[in-house]
């Protein structure tokens, strides 16, 4: 039987190139029993005119089919759904509905989701104006030498280091890279035995809320700071105390007479962007090891700093080694990626090793040795230098329009980043601003998820510039300004 070129329809929100697209549905028909061995596809020319698409496409496309044996090619008489194919499951589902009876409510031991988490639409690269922190942009990201770097690290050569199973262990190259080159930039000393590879900053997060705290201990975070970690503490069991921020970011004379550990963003505060001077970083460090509380220092977006040098991190001041630092690619490479580190004594490190494998073993290997690639080469530098001259441009055509509109700006950071932290006039509440600006194609994030639960701090947004061009950030300031207005 022969396959109709009319069963085909291309999709215009798949992700990938038309060749990728043309193989995933023969694959998929293939898997899902649709088309059977021995059943003759359409030909390349009447496929091509079905689908709307160059003859070349669809023979490149049947060609990787060919290769990967979901077709075979018989000469002249065309390519036919091939014998050695991957075959569909012998089950069928079943055809009635599924009725639960399980009683969720009572059945959860635990509850973890969260109204107050940051919203972002799944769809927000349709918008407009999208305002949002956090995402890459796809035109600056060095495709080319990543998918390069990729391919080596899934070759012959690396079969073995990137396919093992390390246990607890993580890429000793990387490691490597980290402790020669990357820390030394923010003024960090440290061994291969004090670095730990995570999931991302928030998996360091988690980890270091863990081995730290317990029910009767006190944790002393920054107000506002990053929802995640104030999410993470509530199901820490401990004590919880919030400190205001000011316009030098955490003030250590405000620190209670019992604490057990700080968490905090010095050298870029999050989400105000204040950077944390050497006096108070000093004190903060005396009353450390006076006190005998650890430091948390999170040391988010450092390499986005193409205003001024960013100030070398809290931990390269410390001698006593209270210091736990976590850093991240997500905001230098892409978040997507879910790489981070901790830098801290080996004794911690020993620990959170032995916590993470009841997790994870260690993130996936492949990644690891695309990374380290992607880093010893000097690509990661140079997208760095291309993203940095990108975001401040973004950034003067920003404070330009802010300006021009009579916005309020609450705090902008010394060295650059990639947003703004926005305080709106009295009366205002930014989550139904936020809401009225949506249907205008302009998406911007509210500040209450970043404050405590006991604040009603609903002035105050963030506006970011890293997924948004130069061009289209002036009349996406102007329609805040008016909405606003109302």
């Amino acid at each position: 039987m022969a396959i109709k070129a009319t069963q085909f329809h291309l999709d215009p929100q798949f992700g990938g190139t038309l060749q990728k697209q043309i193989q995933q549905m023969v694959s998929q028909g293939i898997l899902a029993g649709r088309f059977l061995p021995g059943e003759k596809m359409p030909s390349s020319r009447m496929l091509a005119q079905q689908l709307g698409v160059s003859r070349v496409t669809v023979t490149s496309a049947y060609a990787e089919l060919v290769a990967s044996e979901y077709l075979t090619s018989r000469g002249r008489s065309g390519h036919f759904i091939s014998e050695n194919a991957p075959r569909p499951p012998d089950y069928k589902l079943g055809d009635t509905a599924r009725v639960e009876t399980v009683d969720w409510q009572r059945a959860l031991g635990a509850r973890y989701s969260d109204p107050m988490n940051l919203f972002r639409p799944p769809d927000w690269r349709d918008y407009e104006f999208p305002f949002i922190y956090g995402q890459p942009d796809p035109s600056l990201f060095d495709h080319d030498n990543w998918r390069r770097c990729a391919l080596e690290a899934h070759g012959r050569k690396d079969f073995e280091e990137v396919t093992a199973d390390r246990y607890e262990q993580d890429d000793p190259k990387l490691i490597e890279y980290i402790v020669r080159n990357v820390l030394p930039r923010r003024g960090i000393s440290a061994r291969s035995e004090e670095v730990l590879l995570t999931l991302g900053a928030q998996n360091a997060i988690w980890i270091c809320t863990q081995l730290l705290l317990t029910g009767d201990r006190t944790a002393v975070i920054e107000n506002p700071c990053y929802p995640g970690l104030r999410k993470v503490l509530r199901h820490s069991s401990c004590r919880t105390v919030p400190i205001d921020v000011d316009e030098n970011g955490l003030p250590p004379e405000r620190l209670p007479d019992q604490l057990s550990v700080v968490f905090t963003t010095a050298s870029h505060q999050c989400p105000t962007n204040t950077t944390m001077p050497m006096s108070r970083r000093l004190e903060l460090l005396r009353l450390s090891s006076e006190r005998n509380f650890i430091i948390v220092e999170d040391d988010y977006e450092f390499e986005m700093s193409f205003v001024q040098q960013p100030t070398p991190a809290l931990k390269s001041l410390d001698r006593a080694g209270s210091v736990v630092y976590i850093g991240s690619f997500s905001k230098s490479l892409f978040p997507g990626l879910r790489l981070g580190y901790i830098v801290a004594s080996p004794t911690f490190i020993r620990e959170a090793r032995a916590l993470r494998a009841m997790v994870l073993r260690h993130p996936p290997g492949s990644v690891q040795r695309t990374t380290t690639y992607f880093l010893s080469r000097g690509y990661h530098d140079s997208m760095v230098n291309r993203i940095g001259k990108a975001y401040g441009r973004r950034r003067a055509v920003m404070e330009k329009a802010i300006r021009e509109c009579g916005l309020e700006v609450a705090g902008t950071g010394g060295f650059g980043g990639s947003s703004f932290w926005m305080k709106a006039p009295d009366g205002v509440n930014t989550a139904e601003l936020a809401l009225s600006l949506r249907s205008q194609g302009v998406l911007i994030e509210p500040g209450e998820a970043f404050f405590d639960a006991a604040d009603e701090n609903v002035q105050y947004y963030r506006l970011a510039y890293s997924s948004i061009p130069s061009a289209r950030i002036a009349e996406g300031i102007e329609r805040i300004a008016a909405e606003l207005r109302k």
